[in-house]
């Protein structure tokens, strides 16, 4: 920097220096009335619930007094999965969307020293959903969200008064060719040749993948969902934490006539939303449900993995419209 260049920089300074103190003398001398707006309840609020020690983050928004909903989401994702969706569900319900612990801004210990399971995450978004003061409500669970959920209908059935599902494995017919790699050699022994191909998902190029492939509309697909999503994995440490579960999903599989028999047993009302083009879980994985649940409503979609990304209005409308016909007037 030059002389010159340095002394209309310090005088700049000054002058903005200057601004300032004027500003906050004239403050001082002449007060202005300054307005603090309304929450609404529809406005979407964020904070976190210390669980066990960890601080488990949320996205909340819509009135208490409203039927509750909890949106649980899918890899590589957080509660930035719903960020649509929270808005417009909340005129209608009080919605919340936790982030499980190791994804999004919950808190992500060392997996050195913490054991991720999804036994481990449903006990922490139970003890959140106590916390927050969801003794009943209904459930999205979309990918990862499945697992979550089904652990915590089992414990608790009396909690749940209706399911949202989206994309979500409970049959071994839902899954498709890019499960081999796990099935076939990361299940059966898991070393760091059998890892290796895996954690091609979780760099910035296959998480967009995930997004785009299968998209009906491509084009409504905001690129700051996969862009978020590739952050937060990048981080120190999350490639070990997406690999643990990764590994511990072939417990999910063992589950599945446990997850099938609740289904049966318990006829929760149920609305399914399946996204037909689907790189990990097939048509026929969706289709399934129908044998465990006859009456549950379901809607096949022209969409990959995420759905809600690009069919917000037509899940949105849909899920009000199910409440009010088969949730709200049965109660």
């Amino acid at each position: 920097m030059t002389r010159k260049s340095r002394l209309l920089a310090a005088a700049f300074a000054a002058t903005v220096a200057a601004g300032n103190l004027l500003a906050s003398a004239s403050a001082f001398a002449a007060p202005h009335p300054v307005l603090t707006t309304p929450v609404a309840a529809t406005q979407v609020r964020y904070g976190t619930v210390n669980v066990d020690g960890l601080n488990i983050a949320y996205r909340e928004a819509g009135d208490p007094k409203s039927p509750k909903l909890v949106l649980l989401h899918g890899w590589p994702s957080s509660s930035h999965q719903y960020r649509d969706l929270i808005v417009a569900l909340a005129p209608r319900f009080h919605v919340i969307a936790p982030d499980y612990q190791g994804f999004g801004n919950s808190d992500a210990p060392d997996p050195a020293r913490y054991h991720y399971s999804f036994d481990a995450i449903s006990v922490t978004v139970e003890k959140f959903l106590a916390a927050k003061g969801f003794d009943h409500y209904g459930v999205f669970m979309q990918d990862y969200g499945g697992p979550v959920g089904f652990r915590i209908m089992g414990r608790n059935p009396q909690a749940l008064d209706w399911v949202i599902i989206q994309n979500t494995n409970a049959y071994e017919n839902g899954f498709t060719p890019a499960w081999d790699g796990f099935r076939k050699a990361l299940w059966v022994n898991r070393n760091a040749e059998s890892e290796a191909p895996l954690a091609a998902f979780n760099t910035p190029d296959g998480i967009k993948g995930v997004y785009l492939t299968g998209a009906g509309h491509p084009e409504l697909i905001a690129p700051e969902s996969y862009q978020s999503d590739a952050a937060f994995v990048a981080r120190p440490n999350n490639l070990r934490i997406q690999l643990d579960l990764f590994y511990d999903y072939r417990n999910n599989v063992a589950l599945y006539p446990t997850w099938q028999k609740y289904l049966r047993e318990h006829q929760p009302k149920a609305l399914i939303f399946w996204g037909e083009h689907d790189p990990f879980f097939t048509p026929e994985g969706g289709e399934s449900y129908l044998r465990d649940l006859p009456r549950a409503e379901i809607h096949r979609l022209n969409a990959g993995h995420f759905a809600t990304e690009d069919n917000l209005p037509f899940i949105a409308s849909h899920i009000i419209s199910f409440y009010d016909k088969q949730v709200k007037s049965a109660k």
